[in-house]
């Protein structure tokens, strides 16, 4: 990547003195812009050794108050893949309006993702205390937050009603540990005043899944609304016109064309330099180009092919983002949990060649089957895609969810080789010889060379002699047959760095309304046991375990490559690398912080 240092129109996002040093050679802003969503850092948690008894750390800040904003005037233009209508509820919400709420932001959580690291720190919570066991968490609502569109004042009443929401959803992708944790059988939640939520989760819970519903950016976050609008106007209007407490609220849209947001003036957090932003649904790359280089966009969702045309623009420049998305290769129908009960889900079915008909790991039908995933695998030059299609902006990764610094916990075998005469002998060793048909289909969920990484996916399997049906479809149409598991075939799914493996586990689990397509007993198991473990020591412990099981079997959490993403920046913004929240990268995100020049 060392072209990209000599470049002088590209901003690489790292280390804080280069990121400062780029804003302010762009000018100050007319807002003060306060640290991390402008709360202070919480103090770091100690973490014992395994079996140590140290009660974690409170999370605890103090609310800063911004300062006034210049008047607000003109409109920031941003280009989108795909927005589809608006919708805001957290319970009904699904993709791709999950990515963009968050991003944008329209919508806001107990906690932030930090500007310069994953981890969380509070935003619409001053804070949080955890009991000594990790059961109790207390969550102290931050007091003179107003909800958009005249509904009052959020409190605890609101958070409860939003987390719930989430937890009855049939679309989020983390209903089921929302439903765990926060709304249990043998737990119980208390409202003790206003502004004051005690939550007992019945068991004790790792901080990762429970941090992963407090951050923002996700679309695996708990997104706070107001009751009082659902009580008062009913669930399609929340759902349509939602009163959230971001600093861009929802105003005109129109399905396929655009959402028109409006900047709240002298929001409590961070008032937008931009009296609107119009979100623009442009599904073609080349479209998208077209309204940068012709001025109507200030910055848009880009492949990094097209990064040459960004720079003939005058005045344009670029941020790179690093280690932004990690994507994996999902083989489904591999959904063992329930196999052969009356609640087996419709995807199973041995009769494709990578599932088995016999779930135990020591049986011939499992080996045969590893035989294909393993072939799969290996026939993938992930480097030549690495190089060619993403320009030498990643690397090549092993295991989703270890991807970022988790990747330095790999054992030494733990990689997949290139070899494709090793594919075609494992194929005709498993009785597929003259290949067989597999529909391969991306996630188009906005991650830099999505579709074209994934048709080089297809084109190394048509060369091992496989018959490969491609679908390039919209993520709107795929997501509904992932989340009935009645997909059979594979995907490139990209997704965020996780704070920790166990992050990204619920996907792989039978009670998630989100799948990857495969479930196994062994999985439950240890993956309870990992979001349970309070001790990072433990909870590292049985992540090891799980991804040294599922390169064994070559089962689920496949790697394809980490990318770094790329945003243009047009001539009439300022960069505004500072304010990158991390998290989830695919989106660009930290408008309320861009600046006209």
């Amino acid at each position: 990547m060392n072209h990209w240092l000599k470049n002088p129109k590209l901003i690489i996002l790292g280390s804080l003195a280069l990121l400062l040093a780029a804003i302010l050679a762009c000018g100050s802003s007319a807002t003060a812009v306060p640290t991390t969503a402008g709360v202070s850092a919480p103090a770091p948690t100690a973490v014992p050794s395994s079996g140590g008894a140290s009660a974690p750390a409170p999370t605890v800040a103090a609310t800063k108050v911004p300062e006034m904003a210049a008047k607000l005037g003109g409109t920031l233009n941003v280009g989108q893949k795909e927005l589809g209508p608006f919708h805001g509820n957290p319970r009904l919400t699904g993709n791709p309006q999950i990515f963009v709420n968050n991003a944008a932001p329209i919508t806001e959580t107990l906690g932030i993702a930090g500007f310069d690291s994953n981890k969380v720190l509070p935003m619409l919570a001053e804070g949080w205390d955890i009991s000594s066991d990790g059961q109790v968490w207390t969550y102290h609502i931050r007091k003179g937050v107003p909800f958009h569109k005249g509904f009052g004042e959020m409190t605890a009443e609101d958070v409860e009603f939003s987390f719930n929401q989430v937890a009855n959803s049939e679309k989020h992708p983390r209903a089921s540990v929302a439903k765990a944790i926060f709304f249990a059988e043998d737990g119980s939640r208390t409202i003790t005043d206003p502004y004051t939520w005690v939550v007992d989760s019945g068991v004790p819970f790792s901080s990762i899944p429970i941090n992963e519903l407090l951050m923002t950016p996700r679309s695996t976050s708990a997104w706070i609304v107001s009751k009082k609008q659902y009580d008062q106007d009913g669930e399609e209007e929340a759902h349509t016109n939602t009163a959230a407490t971001g600093p861009w609220e929802i105003g005109k849209s129109q399905t396929g064309q655009f959402w028109e947001l409006n900047a709240v003036e002298n929001h409590w957090r961070q008032t937008p330099n931009f009296a609107k932003m119009i979100q623009w649904e442009i599904p073609e790359e080349s479209a998208r180009v077209a309204g940068f280089k012709t001025g109507n966009l200030d910055t848009f969702v880009m492949a990094l092919d097209s990064i040459s045309e960004v720079e003939s623009v005058d005045g344009a420049t670029l941020m790179q983002v690093p280690n932004a998305t990690q994507s994996q290769l999902s083989l489904y129908g591999q959904t063992y949990f329930n196999a052969g009960t009356p609640d087996q889900w419709p995807s199973y079915d041995p009769e494709l060649p990578w599932v088995s008909s016999n779930s135990d790991v020591n049986s011939e039908e499992w080996k045969t089957a590893v035989k294909v995933r393993l072939a799969l695998q290996i026939a993938i030059d992930r480097q030549e895609i690495v190089d060619t299609l993403l320009l030498g902006y990643g690397h090549v990764n092993t295991l989703n969810g270890w991807g970022g610094p988790d990747e330095a916990r790999y054992e030494d075998d733990m990689h997949w080789d290139f070899d494709p005469a090793r594919s075609k002998a494992l194929l005709a060793e498993a009785g597929y010889a003259d290949g067989f048909d597999i529909t391969l289909t991306p996630s188009i969920r906005g991650a830099p060379s999505e579709v074209e990484a994934c048709e080089a996916v297809a084109q190394y399997w048509d060369d091992i002699g496989l018959n490969v049906r491609f679908q390039n479809i919209p993520y709107t149409t795929l997501r509904p047959t992932l989340v009935a598991r009645t997909y059979q075939g594979a995907t490139c799914h990209a997704g965020s760095i996780r704070a920790a493996p166990t992050q990204g586990f619920p996907s792989y689990t039978n009670a998630s309304p989100f799948s990857y397509g495969a479930e196994h007993e062994f999985l439950e198991e240890m993956i309870y046991k990992a979001s349970t473990s309070i001790l990072e020591a433990d909870r590292q412990a049985a992540e090891d375990v799980i991804g040294r099981w599922n390169f064994d079997n070559v089962f689920a959490m496949v790697g394809l490559y980490v990318t770094d993403n790329v945003w243009p920046v047009g001539p009439n913004i300022q960069p505004w690398g500072d304010f990158v929240k991390q998290g989830d990268l695919r989106q660009i995100n930290g408008y309320e912080y861009i600046q006209p020049r």
